[in-house]
């Protein structure tokens, strides 16, 4: 996406018309992060299946609504490979929950959630000499949303993995404890771990 581009909007009718899995409206939801409010796309849909549509542009991945990309990141590595429907059942159950516990709607929840975890400095290898050092550097906002979707993905397949904690219940402590910027979180502590290492490398 360009500098000048903005996040599209939606007519009101239509957001009416899409709820989200029939239930959540998706207009009402806020992104204040203004660094982020460019790519966490709330397309309004009943469903949050592209079929891969964005695939064939550079940068598509930006117009594919944030629940659909977190259900594709619960979708890795590869015994879960191309299960969108075991996926999107998980994640729907996991808003269903977050509403629950919240009062909210669940998808606010998620987009504060992600602005809290999306870590604002990385570090690179930079090499002079063959001698190899680390440099602290920005992180695109598109690589700052993948990193919190992707920390939020692992979170869910460590905590329900050999535990009676179910992907649902995982999906939804994680989403509700970064939201909250708690340090049980596991994308806020990788978050704060990273950058850590990104302010001893300045």
């Amino acid at each position: 996406m360009s500098e000048e581009q903005e996040a599209p909007s939606y007519p009101p009718e239509l957001a009416e018309k899409f709820l989200l899995f029939g239930k959540w409206r998706l207009d009402e939801v806020e992104v204040k992060d203004p660094g982020l409010k460019r790519y966490i796309c709330l397309k309004p849909m009943l469903v949050p299946h592209s079929g891969g549509r964005h695939e064939h542009r550079r940068f598509g991945k930006a117009e594919v609504n944030v629940v659909e990309r977190l259900a594709n990141m619960l979708m890795r590595p590869g015994p879960n490979g191309g299960k969108k429907s075991k996926a999107l059942k998980i994640v729907r159950n996991a808003l269903e929950i977050i509403h629950l516990r919240t009062g909210e709607n669940p998808v606010q929840v998620l987009v504060r959630a992600i602005e809290n975890a999306a870590p604002r400095e990385d570090v690179t290898r930079l090499s002079y000499g063959g001698i190899v050092y680390f440099k602290a550097v920005d992180i695109s906002p598109q690589r700052r949303l993948d990193l919190a979707l992707r920390w939020m993905g692992e979170a869910v397949r460590m905590a329900s993995f050999r535990s009676r904690k179910t992907p649902e219940e995982a999906l939804a402590d994680e989403i509700i404890a970064a939201a909250q910027n708690d340090a049980s979180s596991y994308a806020i502590r990788k978050k704060n771990e990273l950058e850590r290492i990104a302010l001893a490398s300045r």
